[in-house]
């Protein structure tokens, strides 16, 4: 998990040291073997009849130009268009089934992942931006898609057309071959020595992007706290500042790269014009034939450009590189939270009884500040428990740990008796709904945002659900009702309306525990009467706990738990509480001395 946590700053990572991370995409394609083998027969076809031109080419010319025979030149150049079929057949499969290949893998790479992330706990969020991970999975898996489908099978051909023209440079003339071999440690060199630099910057280039994509996405979440204090312009300029920063780097590695490829192709071809004019001087002197030169430099031109090709697909291989790198370190990202390796199932039917013996934890992002400190709560089922204290008293924590979100550092956490972490972490949060403060509403109708916990529900149920959290008069008063679509974080509702549409969910999803914070703490005078009905209806007969600012909301609690500094100060019911001196008649004392100001 640390390793996906780490700031995408320079510096921070090392780019990655060879082509080794691209072994790892292997895995995806083997789903596809047979693809993959057609793809490769098809890419050798194309090159042996790309290398099979330099022997037409040699009988074209001795045979039908220097012999000036009509028949000998008609079958060259039939084998010729026999060959250009062969080519153009052999590409056209060679170039389908490797876009394909790439789309595929990339889909699976990016589903893969996208289930991974969503797994891990919200502590790994703690220390890693989401605009970071999001980059990794829409930009790093763009740069693997092109070049699984393109620079790699460019990469084989360009080493097969090398191999191949090699065997035939030798077989025509190996006299101007080693002459041409001589360059090889020319081209080498280079490639090696600007081959790092542009891995390095391809590394850099990628979490440059990264930190311009987190910052644009976390400014737009918060567009409208950006335009209420007017500092449009100042956060356009730190995106700016990331744009730079991010073309200053990608500018340097296109820099570095068109200067080996640059580099590469002088020596190449300046070979090829010395070797040219040493062949000539033998065609000359009767040593070989027109038509030998002429396949020999055929054969070297394709040589060089190969060698050419290959020392700038090195740069994108390298970029993938990076990038497969960046991706598997979130699928190698170790959740803090696990399942056990045997999981014990679910106790039928779920009673609700909660105990917490001797808990202390502390976030992940400040581990020197415990929230919780020796917590021991116990939760007879179907009792209601309000938790109320001061900010920071943790009472947050409690239900972030009974979800299961962390794990506490020492004590544990128990359900019917049995440890929560003795389950797997789903089926044990299927037993819990949540009402959070500020709800979460998706990008998507009224339905499926009631039917969220529970998707097989019907219309009915979904209706019934709005109706006892009453939503149901808004909610038909939208333009197509339960189908109207709430905008990307419900921003056509106002913050009363989303809290009904979570607190629906959770009805719906009828679960044996309920936590509720705060529920109705954005809702009117009348409507928190509604709702604060439908919920008693609701909370009977199950284990509840709710988190209550405002103490007026838990009058009617079965117990009231104190909590202050992660420790349970003092509990029992409203009038108990009341008529002891001690934090909660304090804090029930000035809240109800501010109302009456008021």
């Amino acid at each position: 998990m640390e390793g996906a946590s780490r700031e995408a700053k320079g510096g921070a990572r090392e780019g990655s040291r060879d082509l080794g991370q691209l072994r790892r995409l292997m895995g995806y394609l083997r789903p596809y073997r047979w693809r993959v083998s057609v793809a490769f027969l098809a890419l050798t076809l194309a090159a042996a009849a790309v290398l099979s031109l330099g022997v037409g080419l040699r009988h074209l010319v001795d045979g039908g130009f220097g012999e000036g025979d009509p028949g000998a030149l008609n079958h060259a150049l039939f084998a010729v268009l026999v060959v250009i079929a062969t080519l153009a057949v052999s590409t056209f499969l060679r170039s389908y089934l490797v876009t394909w290949l790439g789309e595929r893998v990339v889909a699976d790479l990016r589903q893969g992942v996208y289930a991974h992330i969503v797994r891990l706990p919200p502590g790994f969020y703690e220390t890693t931006r989401t605009g970071e991970v999001l980059s990794r999975l829409t930009t790093d898996t763009s740069v693997i898609q092109t070049v699984i489908g393109a620079s790699v099978t460019q990469a084989l051909r360009n080493v097969l057309l090398v191999a191949g023209g090699t065997a035939l440079l030798v077989y025509t003339n190996p006299k101007l071959t080693g002459l041409v071999l001589l360059v090889v440690p020319l081209v080498v060199v280079p490639i090696v020595v600007f081959g790092r630099q542009v891995r390095r910057l391809s590394r850099a280039a990628q979490d440059e992007v990264a930190g311009v994509s987190g910052k644009g996405e976390e400014t737009l979440n918060a567009i409208r706290t950006v335009q209420a204090f007017a500092q449009e312009a100042r956060e356009a300029g730190a995106f700016d500042g990331a744009s730079e920063a991010a073309f200053r780097v990608a500018a340097k590695r296109a820099r570095a790269r068109a200067l080996l490829a640059a580099v590469v192709i002088t020596l190449v071809f300046g070979a090829i014009v010395s070797v040219l004019w040493i062949g000539g001087q033998d065609v000359l002197s009767g040593r070989i034939t027109g038509g030998e030169l002429s396949a020999f430099v055929f054969y070297a031109t394709v040589v060089a450009s190969a060698v050419g090709g290959l020392s700038d697909i090195v740069g994108d291989l390298q970029r993938a590189a990076g990038a497969t790198e960046r991706l598997f370190e979130l699928l190698d990202s170790e959740p803090a939270v696990k399942a056990p390796a045997e999981p014990l199932p679910i106790p039928k039917p779920v009673r609700g009884h909660v105990r917490f013996e001797s808990v202390a934890f502390a976030y992940p992002s400040n581990p020197e500040r415990p929230i919780l400190d020796g917590l021991d709560l116990d939760v007879s089922a179907g009792e209601t428990v309000a938790l109320v204290g001061p900010s920071g008293a943790g009472k947050t924590t409690v239900f972030q740990l009974l979800m299961r979100f962390y794990d506490p550092g020492k004590g544990r956490i128990l359900v019917d008796g049995v440890p929560i972490d003795r389950h797997e972490p789903g089926l044990h949060r299927g037993r819990i709904g949540l009402v959070p403060q500020d709800p979460a509403i998706f990008s998507a109708d009224a339905a499926a945002n009631i039917r969220y916990g529970r998707p097989e529900a019907s219309d009915q149920e979904v209706r019934d659900a709005a109706a006892a959290a009453a939503a149901l008069p808004f909610i038909e008063a939208l333009p197509q009702g339960f189908s109207t679509f709430l905008g990307e974080k419900g921003v056509r509702l106002s913050g009363g309306q989303r809290q009904r549409i979570a607190i629906a969910r959770a009805l719906l999803a009828d679960p044996a525990i309920l936590l509720l914070d705060e529920a109705t703490s954005a809702l009117d005078a009348e409507n928190e009467r509604a709702v604060q009905t439908a919920l008693e209806r609701l909370m009977r007969g199950r284990t509840s706990l709710v988190i209550a600012h405002r103490l007026a909301t838990v009058l009617k609690a079965d117990r009231i738990v104190v909590l202050e500094e992660g420790r349970i100060v003092d509990q029992g019911t409203h009038g108990d509480l009341m008529n002891r001196t001690g934090l909660y008649r304090r804090l029930a004392d000035l809240q109800f001395h501010q109302g009456e100001a008021a």
